[in-house]
């Protein structure tokens, strides 16, 4: 593995929350590229894990469909045998902190309570989903998971291959800086973490910094 390789997954393994899962009130999948997120949701719902799965994603920056991200994620947890009147979608977010504001909004406009949940998006957003939940939305609970997916592997197979380093910093990034915005909680850093972050930024990995 080379120099900038090791940097980056240790970042990934920082992003890696490790919640224990349990019953909640709803598995609320974020809006993204890989249907593995969908699929992750899936999963859950038919372990038993909630009556209800919401699908929240418009077409957000970088989306590579044609319609909105809940509705190719509902499609996708259909055929794997979640019954469609247990899914809710949000149809109009573009980013991490609409897709838990416009959730919320909507589960209140159409009455429904819903005060735990299982947050499910990419294994390198975990931090910042959860992060990003806890500040948007306090007085509920969460926990945060992903699909089961080795960094190697998940590089490897995804549309973000010749761009993967690059995403890692700017999450990272976002996770250093969004809480002075109000966007996120605080996240402490490891050192070593932020170490990497700062060798990878100086070798040039800035395609996704703000």
């Amino acid at each position: 593995m080379q120099m900038d390789d090791a940097d980056a997954k240790l970042i990934w393994d920082y992003m890696l929350m490790h919640h224990e899962l349990k019953p909640a009130d709803a598995i609320f999948g974020l809006g993204t590229n890989d249907t593995r997120v969908a699929e992750r949701a899936a999963e859950l719902y038919l372990q038993g894990l909630a009556p209800r799965v919401i699908f929240s994603g418009g077409n957000g920056k970088g989306s590579i469909f044609d319609r909105p991200e809940a509705e190719v994620f509902a499609e996708v947890a259909i055929k794997l045998g979640v019954p469609a009147e247990s899914i809710l979608m949000e149809t109009k977010a573009a980013n991490t902190g609409q897709n838990i504001m416009f959730t919320k909004a909507l589960l209140k406009e159409n009455g429904i309570q819903a005060n735990s949940f299982i947050l499910v998006q990419k294994p390198y957003m975990e931090r910042r989903t959860y992060a990003t939940f806890r500040k948007q939305w306090p007085e509920a609970t969460c926990v945060v998971t992903s699909p089961n997916i080795a960094y190697e592997d998940f590089a490897k197979s995804w549309h973000y291959t010749d761009r993967w380093i690059d995403v890692m910093v700017g999450d990272l990034q976002r996770i250093k800086d969004y809480p002075a915005l109000g966007f996120q909680t605080e996240q402490e850093i490891p050192p070593e973490v932020l170490a990497a972050y700062e060798r990878l930024v100086a070798q040039g990995y800035t395609k996704y910094i703000l």
